[in-house]
């Protein structure tokens, strides 16, 4: 299986604009045979937190409907963040659309200091993927920092885990020791896709990579240039 991180620069304030960039590296990917793509945290809005409820996408969102229809016809697994509306709370989160038209959701579950005041943690979206012969299981950006959250994804057999970030050049070194760390002790690859250029008035780390189950980085991206990872495990 293919698999891919895409490393973006966010639109502010923008998320048609986003959505047209999502669609074009989703273009790109299928013509390199990609199964699964993932994309940064909030990806569709950006990092944001003031902005976050006005740039929110409601569970069955119109807008999304472009995902869809590219996972179907390409045969892919998509993964896209956003800010989701959920029973009128707020969350961070990411859509994940599967091949055969069905779609998911993942809730961000251990929010980063400060993002308490604008978003609601959630342990109800959490699913365990089946595809391609792996068990994939989804945390966004924080969600790393509680140990509890990879021994989660760990008994639930999970042998690929997907990361999705908004990560500073000031903490990127702290995630990549705690992914490294988890892909050896739960023998589990690792891919996490992270911005680049500035988002939330912060620049971005980029450095989107990809660890193997001995927790050795195989592959990683630049600091500064949007990107696609592709790696087949």
């Amino acid at each position: 299986m293919k698999i891919a991180a895409a490393q973006i620069k966010s639109n502010s304030n923008n998320t048609n604009e986003n959505i047209k960039q999502h669609l074009r590296m989703i273009d790109e990917a299928a013509t390199k045979n990609v199964d699964l793509i993932v994309f940064p945290e909030m990806s569709l809005s950006g990092y944001e937190r003031e902005l976050a409820d006005k740039l929110s996408f409601s569970e069955n969102d119109s807008r999304l409907k472009v995902f869809k229809d590219k996972a179907l016809s390409n045969g892919m697994l998509i993964i896209v963040g956003a800010p989701i509306k959920l029973n009128s709370q707020l969350h961070i989160g990411s859509f994940i659309f599967f091949p055969d038209g069905t779609k998911s959701i993942y809730t961000k579950q251990f929010l980063h200091e400060g993002e308490e005041i604008y978003f609601s943690p959630n342990f109800n979206f959490n699913p365990l993927i089946n595809f391609h012969d792996e068990k994939i299981s989804m945390a966004i950006c924080a969600d790393i920092s509680n140990p509890k959250h990879p021994e989660n994804a760990s008994q639930n057999k999970t042998t690929l885990y997907i990361i999705s970030f908004f990560y500073t050049p000031k903490g990127i070194a702290e995630g990549y020791q705690q992914l490294s760390e988890y892909a050896k002790k739960y023998s589990m690859n690792v891919l996490m896709s992270n911005y680049v250029g500035s988002s939330y008035n912060l620049d971005a780390a980029g450095k989107s990579a990809f660890w193997n189950k001995n927790g050795n980085i195989v592959k990683q991206l630049s600091e500064d240039k949007e990107d696609l990872l592709i790696i087949k495990i």
